[in-house]
């Protein structure tokens, strides 16, 4: 009979012999094994470094050619829009580039000879789907009587308060009047936190750039890009087309343009403004789309070439 004794010898014998087994098939493949996983290390090591190589070139290479596009600035853009009032309008993302972006599009611009007339943020609330009756309330509100008539009766509330924001910043020609009123309706906006102000805005402007940011996010994301849309539509109205849309990149604002043939023909864009040569782009857009030609520029989807090509034949004027 078996007793317990043996199944106790027995399984030690089992153990003891996939034990000797594991020391002695390591020991068999210790120096071959040990050699291939060396050749491997040592590969990937060699391939991290070459790739943070490319990555310092890459970047050696960007900042040089954002260099080279501060440098020839002037010459590109010297007097190509003396006497011309430029708004800037900055459709707030997530992406803090658009603060960056804005700042070298208002140098830009005031190397072309035009005055910044200020800078107005549409902020994530004016976007909001939530926001939409309060804004409707706010437009028909706070509407100088001059224009209350000429607005949107469609009570969409971000439409009509795009539309208001419009009629009291810009003009359709240089050297109009401010509107009556115009404080008044910057300041109701600004004070329920749908917009921030920077510049004396006393001016209206005569051409539009928006500087979009990422494309929004989130469940409502598709009616906040679309209101986003409606902006820029309401302003070039308000314009007679002389904007120019400048993004990060080709995805959000600057790809519902291109793709909105109504838009596309009448409003430039320009897809890489957070870069010195997006920068130049897009004031070079604006001289070209004030000389009565739209273009879409940058590197992204939908772009034809980096630079206007008639820009350095526009008058400017």
């Amino acid at each position: 009979m078996i007793n317990f004794r043996y199944h106790v010898v027995s399984l030690a014998a089992v153990f003891l012999a996939l034990a000797i087994g594991l020391v002695v098939g390591t020991a068999a493949a210790n120096g071959p094994l040990a050699d291939t996983l060396n050749d491997q290390v040592n590969k990937i090591t060699d391939e991290k470094e070459q790739l943070r190589d490319d990555l310092d070139q890459s970047r050696s290479e960007l900042k040089k050619n954002s260099d080279f596009a501060t440098e020839v600035a002037p010459m590109l853009l010297n007097s190509k829009l003396p006497g011309h009032n430029v708004l800037l309008v900055k459709i707030e993302g997530s992406d803090k580039d658009v603060d960056t972006a804005a700042t070298g599009i208002a140098t830009m611009l005031q190397t072309a000879g035009a005055k910044v007339t200020g800078t107005v943020t549409i902020k994530e609330r004016f976007t909001a789907a939530a926001s939409e009756d309060t804004l409707l309330d706010l437009a028909e509100s706070s509407a100088p009587p001059g224009i209350s008539g000429a607005l949107p009766n469609n009570g969409k509330g971000q439409e009509t308060s795009a539309a208001l924001l419009a009629a009291v910043l810009v003009a359709d020609k240089p050297g109009a009047p401010q509107v009556d009123g115009t404080r008044a309706v910057l300041s109701a906006y600004e004070s329920g936190g749908y917009i921030d102000l920077a510049g004396d805005l006393k001016t209206p402007a005569d051409a539009v750039i928006v500087i979009a940011g990422a494309p929004a996010s989130g469940k409502d994301a598709k009616e906040r890009n679309a209101v986003a849309l409606t902006t820029v539509s309401r302003f070039a109205l308000a314009l007679s087309n002389d904007m120019v849309v400048a993004g990060l990149s080709a995805n959000g604002l600057v790809s519902s343009v291109r793709a909105d043939a109504s838009i596309a023909k009448s409003v430039s864009t320009v897809d890489n403004a957070v870069t010195a040569n997006g920068q130049v782009a897009a004031v070079l857009a604006l001289v070209e789309r004030i000389g009565g030609k739209t273009g879409h520029y940058g590197i992204g989807s939908g772009a034809t070439s980096l630079l206007p090509k008639s820009a350095s034949a526009a008058s400017g004027s």
